[in-house]
Parts: structure tokens; sequence; C-alpha cells
């Protein structure tokens, strides 16, 4: 019993055995071949070259012409190609040529484990500066991005005019793509290099591999987003109708609806005149009612009514008594005790001094 999740992993170091003659012995039945152009710019370093480009591709029994005239670089399969794919490598390898690659990295194509992808990028970006901006922050200063993009996913990283050829494994080719197509959608490559790099440090731990890697990876959220600002009067799209619209009355339509078409000048007249006064009446009214406004008097408050103080009052009948007690005992005309007290000891200052 072997289990699924083994059956399902590629094992560390397996490679595809190699496509030799024994699979293949009758070779192809038919001439393939393809062509493709090159800039002005490459032609002297392609003559250089090209003895060792026949020469690579000789091996695979593959045939290379140049063309200085016309521009052109033409690959053709010959009667003892055996491999199929052969042709396939070879229109990739001229194709890598031709967007600048130098020959010592473009020959790797032709190994069975390495890939090649060209990126346009010349029509993501509508600005030209802006393009400029983007694909110089995709080479970074001195070219450190680009280098640290190439360590990382193990490919060899070309960018020129309106392409980025990348040349390397099947799983580096698509991290390459998505670090261009998003520096190009203005997310600067630093962000997908620090995923990257976090990536390869879980790839070595052989428990991960089952296990989602979404905890692990840095989410970056953009902060300096402006909402578009929406219209005070929006225009409101009507429905598409393929009848034009109806035709707007006239004013004899309009006369003929109502009956005036047919009256006389006399009474048409008479009609007009009523208009006119009914008009003329209704503006003496209005002239009337905002003049009558200056003799309207004005709405007063309500008067708020005071409370009356409560008249009855539980008379204290002991505390009269007291009152009528002391009056008895005063004389008429006397003065009170405390001022008597206060007379005497003034007249006996008096009497000390002299």
């Amino acid at each position: 019993t072997v289990d699924e999740s083994e059956l399902l992993t590629v094992p560390d170091g397996w490679k595809e055995p190699a496509f030799t003659r024994e699979d293949n012995p009758k070779g192809l039945l038919e001439e393939s071949s393809f062509a493709t152009l090159f800039p002005k710019y490459r032609e002297a370093y392609l003559k250089e070259c090209w003895p060792l480009v026949q020469k690579a591709l000789g091996e695979h029994y593959v045939n290379a012409a140049l063309d200085l005239i016309e521009g052109s670089m033409t690959v053709t399969t010959t009667k003892k190609t055996f491999d199929p794919y052969a042709i396939i490598r070879a229109r990739d390898l001229i194709k890598l040529l031709a967007r600048s690659v130098p020959f010592e990295q473009a020959v790797r194509i032709l190994q069975d484990d390495v890939a090649c992808d060209i990126i346009k990028i010349g029509s993501l970006v509508r600005k030209r500066e802006t393009f400029i901006k983007r694909r110089a922050r995709l080479l970074g200063p001195k070219g450190s991005t680009l280098k640290a993009l190439e360590l990382l996913t193990n490919c060899y990283i070309m960018v020129q005019g309106n392409t980025v050829s990348a040349l390397g494994p099947f799983s580096g080719l698509k991290e390459v793509r998505k670090v261009v197509l998003d520096t190009m959608k203005n997310i600067h490559p630093i962000y997908n290099i620090k995923t990257l790099m976090i990536k390869r440090e879980l790839a070595k731990d052989p428990e991960l591999r089952t296990q989602s890697w979404e905890r692990f990876l840095p989410k970056f959220k953009r902060k300096n987003l402006k909402k578009r600002k929406e219209p005070k009067k929006k225009n409101i799209k009507k429905e598409y109708t393929p009848f034009p619209p109806p035709q707007p009355e006239s004013q004899i339509d309009k006369e003929l609806a109502s009956g005036e078409y047919f009256l006389k000048e006399s009474q048409k007249k008479r009609k007009q005149m009523k208009e006119i006064k009914a008009k003329q009446a209704d503006a003496i009214k209005k002239r009337q009612e905002e003049r009558n406004k200056a003799f309207i008097p004005p709405k007063e408050k309500p008067a708020v009514k005071t409370k009356k103080a409560s008249t009855e009052k539980k008379i204290d009948i002991e505390a009269i008594k007291e009152k009528v007690k002391n009056a008895k005992k005063k004389k008429l005309g006397a003065l009170p005790e405390e001022e008597v007290k206060l007379k005497m000891a003034a007249d006996e200052k008096k009497k000390k001094k002299k």
C-alpha cells in the first residue's frame, strides 16, 4: 500500500528521460520550417555568432539560414531529424536571438528542462513616459531588482524595448510573468520579491508541502487610493429605441383639437379679451392682498395669569394673647428696658467724670 500523496508529488531530483533516435527511428514525415525577422542593430552580432548557432542546431539535425538582405532567420527540419519538438526549440532560439538575448543564454533552450517566455509589455501602459518609468522600476538601481528576480526564479531575464524575454524552468517563468505584469500595473516588484523569498524558505520544509501557505505570505494593501469624485449631476442614459420620437404638434393642430380653428375672428378676439381680463383681475387681487398685509395686526402672545396669594392664613391665638399681656405691662410712651439700661450706664459715666 502506497500513500496517495506520495504518488501525486514528483520525487526530488527526478528527470524525464531524454528523447533518443530509438523512440522515433523512422524520422519525420514532412519538412517543417519557421522564420523570424530581426532588427538592424542585431545584424553584426548575428553574423558573428551564426556559425555557433548552426553547430548547436546541427546536433539536433536542424538547418539554420541567415538572410541579411531580408533581415530574417529561418530554421528547417531535415530527413535525419528524429525529435519532433526540436524544430519548436529551434524556433524559440531564433526568437530569443532576435530579442537581444546573447547566444550563450539562448542556446540553453535546446535542453529538455528549459523553456522560454517572451512577455509583450508595450501595450499595457498608455503613456510613453509612464511606460519608461515602470520598465526602469523592473530593472531597479544598477539592475539590482532584476538580479534578485533572476536568483529567486532561476531564470535569465532580458528587458529590451517593448518585450521582456525570460529563459528558465517552467515554475520560474510563471513567477516572472506575474511580476512583470504586476509591475506594469503599478505594483512595485519588491512586494513580489518578498513573497518569493518567503516561498523559497517554506519550500525547504517537507511538512509544509501539502499545506496552504496563505497564513505565511504577506498581504499588501494600497493606502493612497483616492476615490473618484462623483459628479453632482449624473447623466442618466435613456433606453435606446430604434423608433424616432413623436413629431411635436403644430399650432394649427392644437387649434383643431380645441375647436378654436373653426371660430370667427370676432369670437377669437372676444375669447382673447376674456383671458386678458381674467389675468388682470388675478393680478389686481394679488396686489390688493399685499397692500392689506400692512393693516393686519400681529398675533399677540397670550398673557400668563399669576397665581393669587392665598389670603387664608391660620391665626395663632396664643401669640396674640402674649402680645396683649406685654402691652399691658408697658406704660404709654415709656422706653423699652434695654434703652433704659443703656441710659442709666451713660449717666453714671458722666457723674464719675465730674
